[in-house]
């Protein structure tokens, strides 16, 4: 099912869960809408949106109907009547952000990204939780490659709604392309817990193995260069509240990656997981976490303690080199049963009680 198909039926069943009984229009219509995301998943916009329009008689009130429907006007690139449509609902009662989100986003296929920008900004007025505005306010100055601008939406779109993974996925890329590849290995191992299976989780994964083998490189005997940032100021904002000298995260972070990986003598999939065994259990031993607390280590943590890190970590690193990938796998069928069976049941929890962002430490 796609997007749009995943948003549908979320919509309609929260809607639906407070009608009372006897709504049989309602029932009709919410069965009609089934029918035609289905027919949207095969292409058939135009059987689609006869469902579509007899489930908007039987329930008018639902704007649900209507965005469906120019879900169907956008696939189709009629990108004027999907304007128009979300034009007369997006201020009616039970609007919600996607409506604001396929708005813009019409305007801006048609060359009208000021207009674009400020159905989002109008939007995030309403909305100021809607990651997926966040995101489209980040993709323009991306496409006008303002990197810097882009990154400030996509992390305060982590921020707004930490559940949402597309703004996890830019900013990993962002920075897993720049010196400072230390947030991008975190934003990127939290994009693949929360969008565990498709072509992107698959993109990230690489990027992941790649950061390491970039940002730990053995020089010679003995000895281990550690570089995931470039930023070493030091902050002096606890100073003047009366705390400690608070150290930026990166020395942290590096100095713990550098014992992590003592040990060894090259990268592969195989010394990762070790090092990254040794880089939690290290950190959590000199409790950093109690001065950096950090929602992925914690989660490492959890699955470290259920005895499935090992196939975790090398399902993380596994798009790096999928044929060491395999053997390890062919070798550890049961540690790789076990971690799949616990793992599809036990997922991170991201919300506004338990996240990360980048500048949390600040």
């Amino acid at each position: 099912m796609n997007k749009s198909g995943f948003i549908f039926i979320g919509l309609l069943l929260t809607a639906f869960s407070f009608t009372t009984l006897a709504q049989t229009d309602k029932e009709t219509a919410l069965q009609k809408g089934k029918q035609a995301v289905a027919l949207e998943d095969e292409g058939k916009f135009d059987e689609a949106l006869a469902l579509l329009t007899d489930a908007q008689k039987l329930d008018p009130s639902n704007l649900t109907y209507p965005y469906e429907m120019t879900y169907c006007y956008y696939s189709r690139k009629e990108y004027q009547k999907t304007i128009d449509v979300l034009e007369s609902i997006k201020n009616k009662q039970g609007s919600f952000d996607r409506i604001y989100q396929l708005l813009g986003n019409s305007y801006d296929i048609l060359g009208q990204s000021d207009k674009a920008i400020g159905v989002y900004e109008e939007g995030l007025k309403k909305f100021p939780k809607a990651g997926c505005l966040y995101l489209e306010r980040g993709v323009i100055p991306l496409i006008a490659k303002d990197y810097n601008k882009a990154i400030t939406y996509f992390e305060k779109g982590i921020e707004a709604e930490p559940a949402f993974p597309s703004n996890y996925y830019w900013a990993a890329k962002l920075y897993l392309g720049s010196e400072e590849k230390l947030w991008g290995m975190i934003y990127g191992e939290l994009f693949m817990n929360l969008e565990r299976n498709s072509k992107r989780t698959e993109e990230i994964s690489k990027l992941l193995y790649d950061g390491y083998k970039s940002g730990i490189r053995y020089t010679e005997a003995g000895k281990t260069a550690i570089s995931f940032s470039k930023t070493s100021t030091i902050s002096t904002s606890s100073l003047s509240a009366g705390g400690a000298l608070k150290l930026p995260f990166s020395m942290i972070y590096e100095p713990t990656m550098g014992i992590a990986a003592a040990t060894e003598k090259a990268i592969d999939i195989n010394s990762l997981d070790r090092i990254r065994q040794n880089f939690l259990s290290f950190y959590l031993k000199q409790e950093f976490d109690k001065k950096y607390p950090n929602a992925l280590f914690a989660y490492q943590d959890i699955i470290n303690k259920s005895g499935n890190v090992e196939a975790y970590n090398h399902w993380i690193l596994m798009q790096g080199d999928l044929d060491a990938f395999n053997t390890w796998k062919d070798s550890n069928k049961t540690k790789w049963d076990s971690f799949i069976k616990w793992f599809s049941n036990n997922q991170i929890t991201l919300d506004d009680s338990n996240h990360f962002i980048r500048w949390q430490y600040n």
